[in-house]
């Protein structure tokens, strides 16, 4: 990771490892940062804006400390000076302090690593797969993922693909970020699913009651 991480903020997208996300830039300060990060090492830090960004959003405004690197694998820069990119998502980082000298944010980070999985942690990832794995047979919770496509990806890849394809709300999925590790992400990721579940059952026995 380099010494000055370029961070591009947004308000609704949570980068994570091992995913891929496909960027339209179009703002002129990010298609600097792409045009230097193609001249470089190729890395991005995604991070996620806090609520309130909308009164500065031009300026600064705050961001999640925590965020993710991502490899620009694919780009594609157009007649008018935008860029489509696909990013690989690597490591999290942590921000530790912030640099505004370009048009674009940096920051000085610290990698935030996942602790090394003991055999009982990787027994209960592989109970939480199992589980994850019933969730992609219901049409609403599929998340774009194709079940057989699902089968071939690793316990960590699925989880952290169902973390950011899922349909679930930007800050909850930088909580899932910010889980310390795969298994904890994964526990984590199915009590939201068995309580947006419950709550959508309740609400239309509600309904219905009435």
């Amino acid at each position: 990771m380099s010494d000055l991480l370029p961070l591009f903020p947004l308000p609704s997208v949570v980068l994570f490892p091992g995913v891929f996300l496909p960027l339209h830039i179009f703002e002129p300060r990010y298609r600097a940062m792409v045009a230097d990060a193609l001249a470089t090492d190729r890395l991005i830090g995604m991070t996620l804006l806090r609520d309130g960004w909308q009164d500065d959003y031009d300026g600064q405004p705050p961001v999640y400390a925590v965020g993710c690197v991502g490899l620009i694998t694919h780009s594609e820069k157009l007649p008018d000076g935008r860029y489509n990119i696909i990013l690989r998502g690597l490591d999290r980082f942590r921000i530790i302090d912030e640099d505004h000298t370009r048009p674009y944010r940096r920051a000085r980070t610290e990698a935030v690593s996942d602790p090394v999985l003991t055999d009982a942690d990787r027994d209960a990832l592989r109970g939480y797969r199992v589980r994850l794995e019933t969730r992609l047979s219901t049409p609403d919770t599929d998340g774009g993922i194709d079940p057989r496509a699902a089968a071939a990806m690793s316990d960590d890849d699925l989880t952290n693909a169902l973390s950011q394809y899922l349909d679930l709300e930007p800050i909850e999925q930088q909580a899932l970020l910010e889980q310390p590790s795969i298994p904890a992400r994964a526990a984590a990721l199915l009590e939201l699913l068995d309580m947006k579940a419950f709550l959508t059952g309740g609400q239309a026995g509600s309904a219905s009651a009435h």
